[in-house]
């Protein structure tokens, strides 16, 4: 027999009584899921806390009782939604699998008009859907940016549900963002391993052994870690906090420049500060945004400031000369770009001024080698979290362009050509080859030695 509202109109909490009659009985935070009615919901638990499970229940039973109910399933692969989706199935076919239209291994089609679908990580797969009452977004954190942003118009018609449930993954992305610092319209709920008897103490300290405290805290505990591969994982600390009365002195008295990396669909960001007289260089603003023209950006951006940007956008840095901006074209190795910024920060050669650089700090937590550990991930990966710090290390590397050589020795550069040098910076003579001296004898023959031939 299968499930039916008039079987449900007896329980209140009618959600918490189906997971109960499929044999499971749920944790706290599980009935708190399933009998509460949130619009936007964060789910940040443990690893094996239950999450897709609570998830599964609630979905089938919506698409059960509420007709023309539209649910989608997406996760970072199509492995990964289609998991989600077969454990619904499972659920759907222990409560009787009453009201089939189609059943498949993506999708399940029900009489009252409603569907639940499983989706891969492609923008191009799912922008043709519309009208969608439940939107559940599985390991949310591993999700890309983008991707979110094409899904999340799909609510706008139906002021319908939106469910992202995740373990942490590093401080990057969508979900760190709305947990960190959305708006209450979020509801948060963290479920760390402490809370799942399930969980036995003895598996995490022998994780904890073998992984480290880091991987531990991010994968039982529910805590944002920013883990291995961080080219800068000190940065907020290293920078410091400037004192705004001295960043108003040296803006006074100093060298101002800023650094520009260019973008539409990514960000456009801008970082400008001043160098002052003891070679600290002043970060004092940022400008930081998607989907304007140069033009716009043009008119934010202060124009007493000489600007190294992107030298790979040659038509858009004549677009900033013709609009009256100081721009020279920047020096683009990354890595020694990197090593230059990271000599900054140690030897305590960059200020921040509070508050003044949001962004930049933002990308400073995530900006990271691959996992080769050679080089920073590009810029189409999933993150994209390297827009404000490519301008500052254009910037810093149009302050430090005479150290560029030194660096290069140092990471074993042997094809990096060090900048045109000045007058002042012009090489010594070549040492003159006494050799090759019309004093040398040794080149010379004596012309009573020559024979004759007549």
């Amino acid at each position: 027999m299968g499930l039916t509202r008039k079987m449900l109109e007896p329980f209140p909490n009618y959600t918490t009584h189906v997971m109960r009659s499929l044999g499971m009985e749920p944790d706290p935070w599980q009935a708190q899921v399933l009998e509460g009615d949130y619009r936007r919901l964060l789910l940040n638990c443990s690893r094996l806390a239950g999450k897709s499970t609570v998830v599964a229940v609630l979905t089938l039973v919506e698409a059960i009782l509420v007709p023309d109910s539209l649910v989608l399933l997406l996760a970072p692969s199509l492995r990964q939604s289609t998991m989600l989706f077969k454990k619904i199935s499972t659920f759907y076919k222990a409560l009787g699998a009453r009201y089939k239209v189609r059943l498949t291994i993506h999708e399940l089609e029900l009489e009252n008009g409603s569907q639940i679908v499983s989706l891969p990580c492609e923008e191009g797969t799912i922008r043709g859907y519309s009208g969608v009452t439940i939107l559940v977004i599985d390991e949310a954190a591993r999700v890309p940016d983008d991707l979110y942003r094409a899904v999340r118009p799909m609510l706008a018609t139906t002021d319908g549900r939106l469910i992202c449930l995740s373990t942490p993954h590093g401080r990057r992305g969508f979900f760190y963002k709305a947990w960190a610092r959305g708006g209450p319209e979020w509801t948060r709920i963290e479920v760390p391993a402490s809370k799942i008897s399930r969980i036995k103490p003895e598996t995490i300290e022998e994780d904890r052994q073998e992984l480290g405290e880091s991987y531990i805290r991010q994968e039982y505990f529910c805590s944002f870690e920013a883990l291995e591969g961080l080219v800068y994982p000190d940065f907020a600390k290293l920078v410091g906090a400037g004192k705004p009365d001295d960043a108003q002195r040296a803006w006074a008295y100093g060298k101002k420049v800023g650094g520009i990396d260019f973008g539409f669909r990514d960000p456009f960001a801008a970082v400008w500060g001043v160098l002052d007289p003891d070679g600290v260089l002043w970060l004092t603003g940022e400008h930081y945004c998607r989907a304007r023209t140069l033009p716009y950006h043009a008119q934010q951006l202060p124009p007493d400031v000489l600007w190294a940007a992107d030298p790979s956008r040659p038509g858009q840095i004549r677009e900033l000369l013709n609009a009256g901006l100081k721009v020279r074209k920047a020096y683009n190795d990354r890595e020694l770009g990197m090593a230059a910024l990271r000599a900054r920060l140690e030897r305590g050669a960059l200020r921040l001024v509070p508050g003044r650089c949001p962004n930049l700090l933002l990308e400073a937590e995530v900006y990271r080698h691959d996992d080769a550990g050679d080089h920073k991930r590009r810029e189409d990966t999933t993150e994209g979290q390297d827009h404000a710090m490519d301008a500052l290390r254009y910037l810093v590397m149009m302050l430090d362009r005479n150290k560029v050589a030194r660096f290069s020795r140092l990471l074993g550069h042997k094809d990096v050509e060090p900048p045109p040098a000045t007058e002042s910076q012009a090489p010594p003579p070549r040492a003159k080859n006494r050799w090759l001296s019309i004093h040398n004898e040794a080149l010379w023959t004596p012309i009573c030695t020559i024979p004759r031939y007549w």
